[in-house]
C-alpha cells in the first residue's frame, strides 16, 4: 500500500477510534500507535510521524552549526582550508568540553610529541 492510501485508511480508522480522540500532540499519537502496535500495520504513516517529530531537532542542529560557522569564519579567516575550519568549529561547538581541559596539559602533550628547539613556556595561573 502506498503512503497516500495508507494515510487515508489510517485517518478513517483513527477518527472512529476513541483512544486517539483526546491527543494534543503528534508525540502522543506516536506513543499510542506503539502501545496498540498499530505502527506495524501503518508503517509508512508511523515513519511520516517519526520524520515530523525529528524535523525541529534536525533544523535546530543545522541552524546552530551555521551560526557557529558564521562566528568562526570571519573576513580574516575567509581563506582557511576545510580541515582547519572543521577543527575550529568542533572546538567552538564543544567548548564546554574544551574548557574543562587544562591548557598546561595540552601544551605539555604538544611539547612531548617530538623534540623541539626550545621548550614551551609554562602558563602562569
Amino acid at each position: 500500500m502506498e503512503l497516500k492510501e495508507q494515510l487515508q485508511v489510517w485517518i478513517y480508522e483513527m477518527r472512529g477510534n476513541e483512544a486517539f480522540s483526546t491527543f494534543q500532540s503528534i508525540g502522543e499519537v506516536s506513543k499510542k500507535m506503539i502501545e496498540l502496535t498499530i505502527h506495524k500495520s501503518f508503517h509508512l504513516v508511523y515513519r511520516l510521524i517519526e520524520l515530523a517529530l525529528m524535523l525541529p531537532v534536525t533544523t535546530a542542529t543545522v541552524e546552530r552549526a551555521f551560526s557557529s560557522m558564521n562566528i568562526i569564519k570571519t573576513d580574516l579567516r575567509n581563506k582557511m582550508g576545510d580541515d582547519y575550519l572543521t577543527d575550529c568549529l568542533v572546538c567552538y561547538i564543544e567548548r564546554d568540553i574544551f574548557q574543562a581541559i587544562d591548557n598546561e596539559a595540552i601544551m605539555q602533550h604538544f611539547q612531548n610529541m617530538k623534540t623541539r628547539r626550545i621548550d614551551l613556556p609554562r602558563l602562569q595561573k
